[in-house]
């Protein structure tokens, strides 16, 4: 048997567990934290609650609330000047991804210096990271548990992806409570982001046992809660199998890596401030039927973890109805199926496609994909 790793931070998961980030920051070894967080998490009061947990545990802070979608290198870089001028010795980051990975990056430069843009790619920081708690709001990114951080390069308008074993948290904290908050369209499109998580990493060249497991395991709560996770802000059960589902799928994926989806998801995104979950929904079916000839054994189990009765169905069949439920699935929650409904239209597919090809993801893509094969794929995606 070969030789694998996995990585992961200490988990809190539980309703009402977000009271804990103060006090979990200061056993760290914290005097003075840097909160950072956006304007959305502060308005739904989860800002003020972490905060209260700072006082409560005796934790100095201050706050960084400039994070925006898909966060930028300028807004990563005057978070880490905050974090110096401030005398902070370590960061609580508070919401989605776009907060987390802003909060990741503001940690990576405070400890590494330069501009952030040097450390794209994978394993380019040498320095220890302060200490980082993480508090995740959206059942979506898995970046509380992640050794990603996805920054936008204003300058070459690109999805920087930064892989590196130093930005897995230190804590992280699942309150499955904050997802009552979130919007029917928020919920859906973010659990996209979750189901498009398990899927990549569960066929990743990648993948081990220990990525399989968690993979599976958060196929099997999408399929099952992600309908009624966005039919209804009061349903705490699915709140709780969401929020399960994307702590697993950020630990396989974490691990496994991705595949072309979040690579032509990113490139996309860099361009085009478009939601992240939105474009992997769209992109989701088309790279999993391009993909299917390469794992057909893994696409007949992922059928299977669907809750599709395959007995009767040869390999081929078992991963057709599994696309198909993906598609059926996206389209009862509302989700955006089309690159044309977000915007996208054909002139901008050459460079969409020439940024995805050089993207980490592409790496571990079970299929080799080539340049006109990424175009062929956004065409029938418009």
């Amino acid at each position: 048997m070969s030789i694998t790793k996995f990585v992961i931070p200490e988990i809190i998961f539980g309703m009402n567990s977000i009271h804990q980030a103060g006090e979990a920051c200061k056993r760290l070894g914290a005097t003075k934290a840097l909160v950072v967080s956006d304007s959305g998490v502060a308005n739904a009061g989860w800002l003020d609650i972490v905060i209260q947990s700072c006082q409560a545990a005796k934790l100095s802070y201050t706050t960084f609330i400039e994070t925006t979608t898909n966060p930028k290198d300028s807004e990563t870089e005057a978070g880490s000047v905050h974090f110096l001028n401030h005398g902070c010795d370590a960061v609580i980051g508070v919401g989605g991804g776009s907060a987390l990975d802003s909060a990741k990056g503001i940690a990576l430069l405070s400890s590494n210096k330069g501009r952030i843009r040097d450390y794209e790619g994978i394993d380019k920081i040498h320095t220890p990271l302060p200490p980082m708690v993480m508090v995740m709001t959206t059942a979506g990114s898995g970046s509380e548990v992640s050794q990603f951080s996805v920054i936008v390069d204003s300058d070459r308008e690109k999805k920087m992806i930064i892989i590196s074993k130093s930005l897995v948290p230190d804590i992280a904290i699942i309150d499955p409570n904050t997802l009552t908050t979130k919007e029917a369209e928020l919920t859906a499109t973010t659990g996209m982001d979750v189901l498009t998580h398990a899927i990549e990493s569960y066929v990743s060249i990648a993948s081990t046992p220990l990525t399989d497991v968690q993979a599976k395991n958060a196929l099997s709560l999408v399929s099952r809660f992600l309908r009624p996770s966005v039919a209804s802000k009061r349903n705490i059960d699915a709140k709780e199998a969401m929020a399960m589902a994307s702590l697993q799928a950020g630990l396989a994926f974490s691990n496994a890596i991705l595949g072309a989806a979040h690579a032509i998801s990113h490139s996309i995104g860099g361009k085009y401030l478009l939601p992240h979950g939105e474009i992997n929904a769209i992109l989701l079916p088309h790279v999993m039927e391009f993909n299917r000839m390469a794992v057909p054994e893994r696409f007949r189990e992922m059928a299977d973890i669907m809750g599709i009765d395959t007995r009767t169905l040869t390999d081929t069949e078992a991963g057709i109805a599994a696309i198909k439920f993906v598609k059926e699935l996206s389209q009862d929650i509302g989700a955006p199926s089309t690159l044309t409904e977000v915007g996208i239209t054909r002139d901008m597919i050459d460079v969409i496609g020439m940024t995805a090809l050089e993207d980490a993801c592409m790496i571990t893509n079970p299929r080799d994909m080539s340049l006109n094969q990424i175009n062929n794929l956004l065409l029938k995606a418009l």
